[in-house]
């Protein structure tokens, strides 16, 4: 009898060996899974006959995943390309008489209409879901934000009239108690939350050495 020698490449074999459907998650993601569950005032036993707390958090969360903020906006008349400020042009202000709109230009900051009165969460509690049972490592959030396309352009000059800005699939890595402000990092085109060198961003991009 030889001693069994196990391949070098042993994982891929299991990889390859696919029997059958299975409920496994097999979407990549940078993600927590709790991140993705929806806040419900469901008490955690219920009486027979009511709805389950998992049961309604499922519910709510396919429900959520079909909107659109982009959508929901456009179907009001808004576009979301004009919720940004931008540099005036004097030389190509619209008159009364070609009933332009907005006959002037947008100057409030999105900001200025913030209102967090009815969140269910506060920020602090947002970039807790970052956190794993058992992980020190505290991962991105997944959001959207309004960023423009460009992003060069878009951190020299962000009042410029040539961006586009657009809703963007971001993960949110911190939030500054000072300025009220989120920090967010665009996903690549796997939904992937990654440096310049591949790696996943953790602890909102703090490093060992800072």
């Amino acid at each position: 009898v030889t001693t069994f020698k196990m391949p070098e490449d042993f994982g891929s074999i299991l990889d390859k060996q696919v029997i059958g459907p299975t409920t496994e998650n097999l979407i990549k993601s940078d993600f927590p899974v709790q991140s993705f569950k929806p806040k419900v005032q469901i008490a955690f036993q219920g009486l027979p006959g009511q709805c389950p707390r998992k049961m309604e958090v499922e519910r709510r969360r396919r429900l959520y995943l079909t909107f659109d903020i982009a959508q929901l906006l456009a179907n009001k008349g808004v576009d979301s390309n004009q919720l940004m400020p931008r540099h005036h042009d004097p030389d190509n202000m619209p008159t009364i008489g070609e009933e332009k709109d907005p006959l002037f230009p947008i100057y409030l900051p999105l900001k200025i209409f913030d209102n967090d009165e009815y969140d269910c969460r506060t920020p602090e509690e947002w970039i807790s879901l970052g956190l794993e049972p058992g992980s020190h490592d505290r991962k991105p959030v997944p959001g959207k934000a309004l960023l423009p396309t460009d992003d060069v352009l878009g951190h020299e000059d962000p009042k410029s009239q040539t961006l586009i800005y657009k809703w963007i699939d971001v993960g949110v890595l911190d939030y500054d108690k000072e300025t009220k402000l989120y920090l967010v990092h665009k996903t690549d085109k796997n939904g992937l939350v990654r440096d310049e060198e591949g790696t996943p961003i953790l602890n909102g991009g703090i490093t060992p050495e800072g």
